[in-house]
């Protein structure tokens, strides 16, 4: 009975284990947020400011293990790129980041635990709290890297990698203002085993407006705002690039760039450390 007892609570202490490094990552971050944004700027507070990235890097580093990208450089950095709450682009997803020149193409590796963590923490942002669901959001590609938001225009169907237990593919849109224009992002997320693998290439396909979701796009937005809306113009545009994607989506397949955008998907899946 003792015996029993004993490899139950072995049984229960090893998810706890397991999810003591990342807590130890997670309480440095914290501490560190607590820190650099209740402090008064200067030039030491950012000299202290750039030792804590490098810390955070090396931690992740030991969390994630040794990462090789094809194409991409071998050394890593945070991709927490600040720990001030009022900086633009807070709140990055955690993991090592990996980016070429003028960062056309980056990656992002983490955990499924450091994953889970940050998509809880952006709960409120409407980020939907299921891996899956999160990669079929435009606010999955928004709030994981850089600092522009993101647009999905289409899903791209790829072969997932026989071992890994997830694999998805978009075609979208980044940018600080106006999001609508022929997609050129193409963003692919795999996860395997404990590694979650997210990889973005800016200008990596050449598309093309298609006509019906240029029209759908001109309907919506010459109906009547709403007075009452205090959002009334935003609103209409809102709904009128939901309604535009959506048609997108739908045409995509029948356009003739289409199937050089699934290859270049595949090829950039195909970047990634999955055997």
């Amino acid at each position: 009975m003792r015996l029993l007892a004993l490899l139950c609570l072995l049984v229960l202490a090893a998810p706890a284990r397991a999810a003591a490094p990342e807590q130890h990552y997670l309480d440095l971050r914290d501490r560190y947020i607590a820190k650099f944004s209740s402090a008064k700027e200067s030039d030491e507070i950012y000299k202290q400011h750039d030792a804590a990235l490098k810390e955070l890097a090396g931690v992740l580093r030991g969390l994630v293990g040794p990462v090789a990208i094809k194409g991409l450089p071998t050394e890593a950095k945070s991709n927490v790129d600040t720990l001030f709450k009022s900086d633009i682009g807070f709140g990055h997803l955690d993991g090592l980041s990996f980016a070429s020149e003028g960062d056309k193409m980056q990656a992002v590796v983490t955990t499924t635990g450091l994953l889970r963590h940050w998509l809880g923490e952006h709960r409120e942002d409407g980020m939907p709290q299921e891996s899956g669901a999160a990669l079929k959001s435009d606010r999955f590609y928004y709030y994981a890297i850089q600092d522009a938001a993101f647009a999905i225009y289409a899903e791209l169907p790829i072969t997932k990698p026989a071992r890994a237990s997830v694999a998805a593919a978009v075609l979208g849109v980044r940018g600080n203002g106006d999001l609508k224009g022929p997609p050129n992002e193409v963003d692919v997320v795999a996860i395997q085993g404990d590694k979650v693998y997210f990889l973005a290439a800016t200008e990596a396909v050449k598309t093309a407006p298609i006509p019906a979701c240029e029209k759908v796009w001109k309907q919506m937005m010459a109906k009547p705002v709403d007075k009452k809306d205090p959002r009334g113009e935003m609103t209409r545009e809102d709904k009128a690039m939901t309604a535009f994607t959506s048609c997108f989506a739908k045409e995509a397949p029948s356009q003739s760039w289409y199937a050089a955008a699934v290859k270049k998907a595949q090829s950039q899946l195909e970047r990634l450390p999955l055997p």
